[in-house]
């Protein structure tokens, strides 16, 4: 085979090996493939760039910051008020304190998540749970288990995502066992307002509507009309 020759691609003849007109056309045509293959991959990679921007910026806040809580659960019901004025606090006690804590939220239904610092899911759909205690907030009683977590992460995590409720300290993960949250996180349990668990969601919500449709239908107890 002579030195410096192109094979050329399936289906394009060649020619025969002299370097005339035909090798000439096969060359031309693998420099501009070429071209395109190169000007495809720019196009792909400024793509992808713009794609995975807006994925960070969905995981970490869904674009926004948290809702205006004093607003959102201004006029709330006393218990729910000293509730939510206990908002981004870690709680210890253990699974006595959060059970009477349900218990004394009887009357109200509640929501409860299952969440770590450390947890990618968790941290994706921590929004969800912003937006729904602002929005739910009046009618329903939000809790937080912080599960096999180091405290100060737990505090940094909730300055730059904040709640307006508490969450209880579960550092050997024996609250989330208590309601069944035993293999993994995020987990979100649901009571009904005598204080029964009647629901308990395995794992991340994928949007926050999927989330108020199961307040609305575990908590509240109606079919949600979405919106």
């Amino acid at each position: 085979m002579p030195t410096g020759w192109l094979s050329a691609p399936p289906g394009v003849s060649s020619g025969p090996h002299t370097g005339g007109p035909n090798v000439r056309i096969v060359v031309k045509e693998l420099e501009s493939l070429r071209r395109h293959r190169s000007s495809l991959i720019l196009a792909l990679i400024a793509v992808g760039a713009t794609l995975g921007a807006a994925g960070c910026g969905e995981s970490e806040s869904s674009g926004s910051g948290p809702p205006d809580y004093a607003e959102a659960l201004a006029g709330s019901p006393p218990r729910l008020a000293a509730l939510y004025g206990q908002g981004d606090s870690l709680l210890g006690g253990g699974g006595d304190a959060y059970e009477a804590r349900v218990a004394e939220l009887r009357g109200f239904p509640v929501v409860t998540n299952v969440w770590a610092s450390w947890c990618g899911p968790c941290r994706f759909e921590f929004p969800f749970f912003q937006r729904a205690a602002a929005r739910y907030g009046k009618r329903v009683g939000f809790l937080g288990i912080d599960k096999e977590d180091d405290d100060d992460a737990a505090r940094t995590f909730l300055r730059e995502q904040p709640i307006p409720y508490p969450s209880y300290k579960d550092p050997d993960g024996a609250i989330s066992a208590g309601i069944g949250a035993s293999f993994g996180m995020p987990d979100t349990a649901f009571y009904d307002s005598s204080g029964e668990l009647v629901f308990l969601k395995q794992g991340p919500y994928d949007d926050y509507g999927e989330l108020r449709d199961e307040i609305e239908r575990y908590a509240l107890g109606r079919e949600p009309k979405g919106g």
